[in-house]
C-alpha cells in the first residue's frame, strides 16, 4: 500500500490531536516507533478496520495498542493500555482462511485521550508524546555506550540475536531510536515493553533497558549453570547404573545377590534404633531367619515388614519437655474461656510433673491418667491439644468411638496375612518420639463383641505400674509406654468398665452458662467464623443481644457446638447477600434473626416468667442416677 517510511519522513509527520484514528488492539506485541512488524488479523473488528483502511485512500494512519491481557478474545476499552503507537500499514495480504496479515510500521508514541466510538471498531482521539529535552549530553553519551556494550554481551548468549543486529544498532545515533530498537529485538513480557514505550525521559528509558538486559544475562547464565548441573547429574546417574550392573555381576560371581545388601541395610537400621538388649536380640534373630528365606517367597516380605516395624519405633528418641506453669496457664486461658476448676487441676498436674522431672534421679515420672468427662462441645479434645502445646510435645489423637476389635489396640499376630501393630504402636512410629501426648478420644464409645474387648486391652496401656512393658501382639517385644502422657475424653463415665475407670482420674467439664456462651461467642466463635467465611469485621456486625437471642432461642446444649453452627449459618447468608446485592455492611439485629435462622426452636419456660409455687413444671436427669425433680418443691421422686 505504501513504501517503508524513512526516519526523515517520520520526523516530518505532524498530527492534529482532535483527529480520529482507528485503533487496532494487539495480543502479545508492543510496537515501537520506526519498528516494522508483521501482524496477523483474524478478529472481526480488526478485519473490518483493515478493510476500511484499504478501501479509503485518504486513511494514512492507525493506532496500534497492546492488550493488558493477551488471552482476551474480544477486548473492551478497559482491557487496552492508555499509550500506543501511531502506525502506517505498508502492505496487506489475504490468507486462505479469510483472515489477513499486514505489515505495519510504527511512527511515533501517542496517548489515547478519549475513545470516540467502539463500533464497528475502536476509534480514538490521541495526542503525540514528545521526549523530554536532554540536559546533560556527556552523561547521556556514557549511558548510551553502556547500553551498546550490554546489548553486544547479550547477543553473544542469546540464540536469536546475531552480529547483524550489532551492526544494525551501531548505525543508529539517536539515543531514543537506539533504546527503542534494542528493546524491540528482545523477547520480553508485554508489560516491560509497554513500560519503556510510555517512558518520556530518554535517560530513564535507557537505564530501564540496561537493567532488563542485565537481568536477562543473569537468567541465561543461571539457566546454563542449571543445564550443566542436569547434564552432570545425568552422567552421574548413568555412571552409577553402570557400576551397579557391574556390582551385580561381581556379587553373582561371589555367590551374593541384592538381598545381601538389603539385609545389611536392615541390620544397620536395627543397630541405629538403640532398642533394649532383649528387643534387639529378637530383631537380630528375625533378621537371621530372613537371610535364609528366598526373596521370592511370600514369607520373605512378612519377615522383612516385621523387622522394618520394630526398627522404626522410637525406642530412644524423645522430645524435650518445656513445662512452664505460667506459660501453660496463658495458653489455656487463650484457648478456652471459663473452666477455672478444670484449668486449675491441669496446672496442678503439670506443676507436679515439672517438679518430679527436676528431682527424679532416674527420670521415671509417673502420674495419673486424666479423663475429661463432659457433654459434647465443651472443649475436651481441644484441652488436650492445648496441654500438648504448653509442654512442647507431639500430639496424637486416637478416636475410640465404635472400636470393637481388641487388635486395634494390641495388634494382630504377625502370622496372619496383612497383620499390623495396634494403633498405639502405629501412632508412635508415625510421630517418631516415645513421649507424645496421646489423646484417647471418646473412650466411653468402645464396644465389645466376638473379636474381643478393647477396653480390657487398654488396661495395660493406661496402668502406670505395668505400661513400661507393654507387649503388642504383632511385635511380641516389650515397649516402654511410661513416658507417654495419656489423656482420655468421655461424654459419660457410666459405660466405661469399672477396672478401666479406676485407672483414670475423671475431671468433669460442666456445661457453659448463658453468659459464658456469650463470652465464648465474642472471643472465639465470631472471629473463627468470620475467617472461615472470608468476612471482614467491617462487613458484619452481630450485637450482644442478638447473640443472646441465638443462645436462648436456637440452641439448648451444654457446649457451644450448635451455637457455632448457627453463627456459621448467619455468616453464610451474609456472604450471599454481600455478593448478590453488593451490600457493604450488615448488622444483624434481634428482630432479623428469624430471616437468617428461621422460626425460633425454643421458647422460655412459663416458670421463667412467673413463680408457680407448688406446681410441677419440669423434669431433670443426672448422669449419676435417674431422678425426677418437681421444680418448686423440696423433694425428689427417685426412679
Amino acid at each position: 500500500m505504501t513504501d517503508k517510511l524513512s526516519e526523515k519522513d517520520i520526523e516530518n509527520i505532524s498530527l492534529e490531536g482532535a483527529d480520529e484514528y482507528p485503533v487496532m488492539p494487539l495480543r502479545n506485541t508492543v510496537l515501537f516507533p520506526q519498528q516494522v512488524i508483521p501482524i496477523y488479523i483474524g478478529r472481526e473488528k480488526s478485519l473490518k478496520l483493515i478493510s476500511d483502511y484499504e478501501a479509503d485512500d485518504n486513511k494514512k494512519y492507525i493506532i496500534v495498542v497492546a492488550q493488558e491481557d493477551g488471552s482476551i478474545e474480544d477486548p473492551e476499552i478497559q482491557d487496552l493500555y492508555s499509550y500506543g503507537t501511531l502506525a502506517t500499514v505498508l502492505k496487506v495480504f489475504g490468507m486462505p482462511d479469510n483472515s489477513k496479515s499486514a505489515i505495519v510500521q510504527g511512527i511515533t508514541r501517542v496517548k489515547i485521550l478519549d475513545y470516540i466510538d467502539t463500533e464497528p471498531y475502536f476509534k480514538a482521539a490521541v495526542s503525540t508524546i514528545s521526549d523530554d529535552p536532554i540536559k546533560d549530553e556527556h552523561e547521556l553519551d556514557g549511558i548510551v555506550d553502556n547500553l551498546r556494550n550490554s546489548f553486544n554481551d547479550l547477543i553473544k548468549v542469546v540464540p536469536n540475536l546475531t552480529e547483524e543486529h550489532t551492526g544494525m544498532l551501531s548505525n543508529i545515533q539517536k539515543p531514543n531510536r537506539l533504546v527503542d530498537r534494542a528493546v524491540s529485538l528482545m523477547t520480553l513480557p508485554n508489560q516491560e515493553k509497554q513500560d519503556i514505550l510510555e517512558e518520556v525521559n530518554v535517560k530513564k528509558r535507557i537505564e530501564k533497558a540496561i537493567s532488563i538486559i542485565s537481568r536477562e544475562m543473569q537468567r541465561i547464565k543461571l539457566g546454563e549453570e542449571i543445564q550443566t548441573e542436569v547434564h552432570d547429574e545425568i552422567a552421574k546417574t548413568q555412571r552409577e547404573y553402570y557400576l551397579r550392573e557391574q556390582m551385580k555381576a561381581i556379587q553373582k560371581e561371589l555367590g551374593e545377590d541384592e538381598g545381601t545388601v538389603e539385609l545389611k541395610e536392615l541390620e544397620n537400621k536395627i543397630k541405629s534404633a538403640k532398642m533394649p538388649e532383649e528387643s534387639e536380640k529378637v530383631a537380630m534373630k528375625e533378621l537371621d531367619r530372613l537371610s535364609r528365606i528366598p526373596t521370592q517367597s511370600p514369607e520373605y516380605n512378612v519377615s522383612r515388614t516385621y523387622i522394618e516395624w520394630i526398627a522404626d519405633l522410637p525406642w530412644s528418641k524423645s522430645s524435650k519437655d518445656r513445662i512452664d506453669v505460667n506459660e501453660a496457664l496463658k495458653i489455656l486461658d487463650k484457648d478456652h474461656y471459663g473452666l477455672e476448676k478444670v484449668k486449675e487441676r491441669i496446672i496442678e498436674y503439670l506443676a507436679v510433673r515439672n517438679l518430679k522431672q527436676k528431682r527424679s534421679s532416674d527420670g521415671n515420672i509417673r502420674g495419673p491418667i486424666l479423663c475429661f468427662g463432659g457433654p459434647p462441645g465443651v472443649g475436651k479434645t481441644s484441652l488436650g491439644k492445648s496441654i500438648a502445646r504448653s509442654m512442647g510435645r507431639e500430639f496424637i489423637r486416637l478416636s475410640l468411638g465404635g472400636v470393637r476389635d481388641e487388635a486395634e489396640i494390641r495388634g494382630h499376630r504377625k502370622t496372619y496375612i496383612g497383620s499390623m501393630p495396634g494403633k498405639v504402636m502405629q501412632n508412635l512410629s508415625k510421630v517418631k518420639v516415645n513421649n507424645p501426648l496421646f489423646l484417647l478420644d471418646e473412650i466411653d464409645k468402645m464396644a465389645m463383641d466376638f473379636r474381643g474387648d478393647p477396653s480390657s486391652a487398654l488396661l495395660e496401656v493406661l496402668d502406670p505400674e505395668q505400661n513400661n512393658v507393654f507387649n503388642d501382639h504383632y511385635l511380641e517385644v516389650d515397649f516402654d509406654l511410661s513416658n507417654v502422657m495419656f489423656i482420655a475424653t468421655a461424654n459419660s463415665t457410666d459405660s466405661i468398665p469399672a477396672p478401666l475407670l479406676d485407672r483414670m482420674e475423671v475431671i468433669r467439664l460442666p456445661g457453659y452458662t448463658e453468659n459464658e456462651k456469650l463470652e465464648i461467642a465474642k472471643k472465639y466463635l465470631l472471629p473463627k467464623q468470620y475467617k472461615l467465611n472470608g468476612l471482614k469485621n467491617k462487613e458484619i456486625s452481630i450485637p450482644i443481644q442478638t447473640i443472646r437471642d441465638i443462645i436462648s432461642s436456637y440452641t439448648r446444649e451444654a457446649g457451644v457446638r450448635n451455637l457455632d453452627r448457627e453463627i456459621n449459618k448467619i455468616c453464610r447468608k451474609v456472604v450471599r447477600q454481600i455478593l448478590m446485592s453488593e451490600t457493604k455492611t450488615l448488622k444483624i439485629m434481634p428482630s432479623e434473626i428469624e430471616n437468617f435462622l428461621g422460626v425460633k426452636k425454643y421458647s422460655s419456660f412459663v416458670c421463667d416468667k412467673k413463680d408457680m409455687i407448688g406446681q410441677a413444671n419440669g423434669l431433670a436427669w443426672t448422669s449419676f442416677r435417674a431422678l425426677l425433680a418437681l421444680v418448686g418443691l423440696d423433694w425428689l421422686i427417685s426412679q
